[in-house]
């Protein structure tokens, strides 16, 4: 495994805030808003730990463990020398995903989809999430004639396993990126932008951020935000669970989701370096 990188992102809401390195693989900064501790000790505005395990699968061209908190997902890229048929002949790539979670992932064990002999609605929908979020970030003239297969499995899940897969698929389609030049079958890079997923929420009247399964369960408002390093929308998913939301409230939710992201662009700008 190449690398292994942890950080713990505690990025105020405050415009202009910072996150600053600790000198032993940790960033934080300073903390704003209120005082109110979560259920698992974080402020309203505070990310989980994060962790990112490089190289976890030995024959991917591509693969992390992404760990956010408790939630944990595996993520690979494979290259494969073809295109789907509506793609032959046009010199140009494709990039796809494809979503699962282990059985007991969850607190109570769950059946296979395969067992079931069919994907469920929840996970055809986060697959092509991830799919068009990777895809936006990606120049498909420079891939050639090849598919990059993401493959996300969550092997532990407590709350925000699509925003984690997104998260930590860009890090992998990276690593499978740079295998690929270094054979010589692609010359530039085609990620043109860094890109990371979020959730925030509405939880007993408390806006936060990166919610846990215990928050997420009792959210009035749950809200997915994918965005590029540039601060680009990708996908804005936002649904009122228990009550609506005003326009002011979301755009709260909204800055407090890209701070969360450029915390953790941060990191990944650290683990992949520049996009050239």
């Amino acid at each position: 495994m190449r690398s292994l990188y942890i950080g713990f992102l505690n990025e105020s809401i405050e415009a202009g805030a910072r996150i600053a390195p600790l000198g032993d693989g940790r960033y934080n900064g300073a903390m704003s808003g209120s005082a109110l501790l979560r259920v698992d000790g974080r402020r309203p505005d505070e990310l989980r730990p994060v962790k990112i395990t490089r190289n976890f699968i030995k024959h991917a061209e591509g693969s992390v463990l992404f760990e956010m908190g408790e939630t944990k997902v595996i993520c690979t890229v494979s290259v494969e020398e073809k295109v789907p048929p509506f793609l032959r002949g046009q010199n140009r790539g494709w990039v796809t995903a494809e979503y699962a979670m282990l059985p007991r992932a969850t607190p109570e064990r769950v059946q296979r989809e395969a067992s079931k002999g069919k994907q469920g609605g929840r996970t055809l929908e986060i697959q092509r999430l991830i799919g068009r979020s990777l895809r936006a970030v990606t120049d498909m003239d420079e891939l050639g004639e090849r598919t990059f297969w993401i493959d996300c499995d969550v092997i532990q899940a407590d709350g925000g396993t699509r925003t984690a897969s997104v998260t930590g698929a860009f890090v992998a389609l990276a690593d499978a990126v740079a295998v690929v030049r270094e054979k010589g079958l692609i010359k530039k890079n085609p990620l043109k932008d860094y890109l990371a997923a979020v959730s925030v929420g509405k939880v007993g009247g408390e806006l936060l951020a990166d919610l846990c399964y215990a928050e997420d369960s009792l959210a009035d408002v749950d809200l997915n935000l994918v965005m590029t390093g540039k601060g680009e929308f990708v996908e804005v998913q936002g649904t009122a669970e228990r009550c609506a939301f005003s326009h002011e409230e979301l755009q709260k939710f909204l800055a407090l989701g890209w701070n969360g992201i450029k915390a953790l662009v941060k990191v990944q700008q650290d683990l992949v370096g520049a996009l050239r």
